[in-house]
This record gives structure tokens, sequence and C-alpha cells, in this order.
């Protein structure tokens, strides 16, 4: 049986500036919902109130119908994985591992140039090893649902490819919010898009609809 996460209702302000009125946004587990628009248009905003890190003016987030006021207090509902690093770089790669109950091999399946880091620092990957490292964490967490935002940048374009096969693998039991720069990535698994402009989010269902709500328009 499927479980939903909907978000809606959702007013969020920066001074006299409206950021979101009144989204309505949802996924299902063994979907992939993708949120696009333009710099600007608030999609990292919407992720951080819908995980409840960023205060709105209003807001109801729900799983199956329970709302869901702070989510970041419940990793087993909802994961996120933010823009910017977020794993404190004092910890080993091991006790991440250890920390989120995945299996290193796995992952080292996957990457085999991670061969040699499972004992190091956080702090000694490079900026493209831990953007990785931090994307295949969030993927794999035991959470019903899992928000994405830019998994894709600071990876090689091989790396890519080989996320996109593992979100939609795990998709078969999790939900995903997504959102990215690299909009053909994005739209290639996504199941659901959702297109923000001025504020409100439409539902897109087809490359028309992305130009109609000035998404493509002008974009390589």
């Amino acid at each position: 049986m499927s479980q939903k996460l909907e978000a809606d209702g959702i007013l969020l302000s920066f001074g006299s500036r409206k950021i979101l009125s009144d989204i309505y946004i949802r996924c299902e587990t063994g979907s992939i919902t993708a949120i696009l628009g333009r710099n600007g248009t608030g999609k990292s905003s919407l992720m951080n109130v819908i995980y409840g890190n960023l205060p709105a003016l209003n807001k109801s987030v729900r799983i199956n119908g329970t709302s869901i006021l702070q989510a970041f207090k419940r990793p087993d509902l909802l994961t996120y994985l933010p823009q910017f690093n977020f794993i404190p770089s004092f910890l080993s790669v091991k006790q991440v591992f250890s920390d989120f109950r995945l299996n290193y091999d796995d992952f080292e399946a996957l990457f085999p140039a991670f061969q040699s880091v499972y004992h190091s620092r956080i702090g000694k990957l490079s900026g493209g090893e831990r953007r990785l490292l931090e994307v295949y964490l969030i993927i794999k967490a035991q959470s019903i649902f899992s928000m994405l935002d830019e998994p894709f940048s600071h990876v090689t374009p091989m790396q890519v490819e080989v996320l996109k096969v593992l979100i939609q693998k795990e998709k078969l039991t999790k939900g995903f919010f997504i959102t990215d720069h690299l909009y053909h990535q994005v739209t290639d698994i996504s199941d659901r898009l959702y297109v923000l402009k001025d504020g409100v989010a439409h539902l897109a269902k087809s490359t028309a609809d992305l130009e109609r709500f000035g998404y493509i328009n002008g974009l390589v």
C-alpha cells in the first residue's frame, strides 16, 4: 500500500517579498516528484518549510493524513539533502555509514574510487567526493520519503547516471522530491512535475507546460 506526503496552504514571505503562496504538492511512495523553477522561485525554501526548519506564515504537511510539524525530528519519515554539506567534517566515513545503518560495500561497488576512504574523516574528502557520499546517504536513507536539493551538482556526468538508476531503484520502497538545475536529468526519472512560478506550484504534464509556465524558455 502506497503512502502519501502532502504539503499545502504554504505561505512564505521574506519581508515584503512573497516567496510561496498557497502551495500544494504531493508525493507517493513508488514515485519521484520533481520541483522545477527558475533561480529565486523558492524551491529550496519549499523543501525547508516541508522539513520544518524554515518557519512559514502558514503550512500543512501531512503523511497519510497525519500532520507533521517538525519533520527534521522524524528521520524515519523524511530525510533531506540540502545544497550545502551537512555531515560534520570530524566524523569518519565508517561512522557515518554506521549511523545511517548502511552497508559500505554497496556504496563501494557503485563507486570503486572510494575503496581507500572508509577510515578517512569526512573533512579529508574532496568537494565532489563529499557531495557524492552525502547524496548516496539520503537516497538510501531508511525513511519513507527523501527530498533531494541539487543532487547532481558537483558530481561527474557518469556519477549522475549511476545516481539516477539508484533513485529509480529506491523509489520501489519510498518516495522522492527532487530539484536540480540539470532539468533534463530530473525529467528523465520523474513521475510528476511541478513548476514554481510567482509563488505558485503549477502541475506540468508535458514539455509544452514547462514552456507555458516560463521554465524552459531561453534555457539551453
